[in-house]
């Protein structure tokens, strides 16, 4: 049993097919996270900015002619 054990633990140390993955779940993840969280902390500001935008668009104030 336990020789068996061991046999495939040392199989699973040896397969490094997830790695790749892993890693890159990991840089998105690094750079997916703080775009989130500065998102978060700015929804106020991006929403009135966003409005304001809208708001522009819709009454024809976008700034070129269309003639």
């Amino acid at each position: 049993m336990m020789n068996k054990l061991k046999t495939m633990m040392g199989r699973m140390h040896r397969d490094e097919k997830g790695a790749d993955l892993v890693e890159y779940v990991l840089i998105i993840a690094a750079i997916a996270l703080p775009v989130l969280g500065i998102v978060i902390w700015f929804k106020d500001e991006i929403g009135e900015w966003i409005g304001e935008s809208y708001d522009e668009v819709k009454d024809g104030e976008g700034g070129t002619d269309p003639r």
